[in-house]
């Protein structure tokens, strides 16, 4: 999409089929699809100018980026549904705020976060989490800001780009539930994330 709004001579048919879907194997034997190209964005050298301030920057985009998606994603249901009493709150929240019925919602309440429970155990244990899976999220917390440093209010500079979305965007689930409030509390990253609300509210009324 990023692509599409820059690069505007392109349809986003012809964009689609710049990241071909190709069938491999993940380290279980089972058959999945990979995109090569997922973290590339699909533009010349000008409108690569345009939106990159230098290859470093885009190479730094791209890592970060693939950060959210193989480790900072998968701290979420462990940290989640860290305890039944965390589960239970999860899908209570969970369930005030989607459309469930009264019967339904008892169900999705108390079915869904013990199986989730028991996920998020087999979740921490395939990721080789610490048995304090806060730990971990804390750690990717200030990972986090340590890679955006002092001086800049984004990974982006003055403006978010897309690891910074990405960040947000796995982070922004867990609001409303105890472990956001415990990564607020105990990591560096309130600042950053209040910066990101902040940006896309304005992106949203501008638009």
């Amino acid at each position: 999409m990023k692509t599409f709004l820059i690069s505007r001579r392109k349809s986003l048919e012809e964009i689609i089929s710049y990241y071909p879907g190709i069938q491999v194997k993940n380290e279980k034997g089972k058959e999945v699809t990979e995109y090569q190209n997922r973290y590339w964005l699909m533009l010349d050298e000008q409108e690569t100018k345009q939106v990159y301030s230098s290859k470093e920057a885009q190479l730094e985009e791209m890592k970060w980026r693939r950060w959210a998606d193989e480790w900072l994603v998968h701290l979420i249901s462990p940290n989640v549904y860290r305890t039944p009493g965390e589960a239970l709150a999860s899908f209570d929240y969970i369930v005030r705020e989607g459309n469930f019925g009264s019967v339904e919602g008892i169900f999705a309440k108390y079915f869904g976060a013990a199986a989730m429970f028991i996920i998020g155990k087999r979740l921490k244990s395939r990721h080789n989490l610490q048995d304090d899976v806060r730990q971990d999220l804390y750690t990717a917390a200030n990972t986090w800001v340590a890679a955006i440093g002092k001086n800049r209010k984004f990974l982006g500079g003055s403006e978010p780009n897309l690891a910074d979305l990405a960040v947000y965007g796995v982070l922004r689930v867990t609001e409303g539930l105890q472990s956001f409030e415990d990564m607020m509390e105990n990591t560096r990253i309130k600042p950053w994330y209040k910066r990101m609300t902040k940006a896309i509210q304005k992106r949203r009324t501008s638009s």
